[in-house]
């Protein structure tokens, strides 16, 4: 059987870019912290970028980041029970809100009819 070619295989062996990523941080009491994001379904992600400009197009250019290898980076994030890695995210929601101080207001939902 002939063994495939990254260019002929429709759907590639490796998924992921050969080159370390450039990965989000946060500042933490012992140095840098991996950032970790939610997917719309609400599944926790650890997230890399290809270049700096995707990650400063994406998060904003004051971002800190750090460069990780895939492994390394899959490493990190396997004691937190992550295990999904997204590459290349295009957008991002800004972080909830804080809730305003005082009590909620409650608005009820409009009854549903059946027929």
């Amino acid at each position: 059987m002939k063994e495939l070619l990254f260019g002929e295989d429709p759907e590639p062996s490796e998924r992921f870019p050969a080159g370390p990523l450039y990965v989000p941080v946060r500042p933490g009491p012992c140095g840098c912290t991996t950032r970790l994001f939610r997917t719309p379904l609400g599944r926790r992600t650890a997230v890399g970028f290809t270049s700096e400009l995707r990650l400063a197009a994406t998060l904003g250019g004051d971002q800190p980041w750090i460069r990780l290898g895939e492994f390394a980076l899959r490493t990190l994030i396997a004691p937190l029970g992550v295990t999904l890695v997204t590459v290349d995210p295009q957008f991002t929601a800004p972080a909830a809100a804080p809730a305003a101080a005082g009590p909620a207001e409650f608005v009820p939902a409009p009854a549903l009819r059946v027929g």
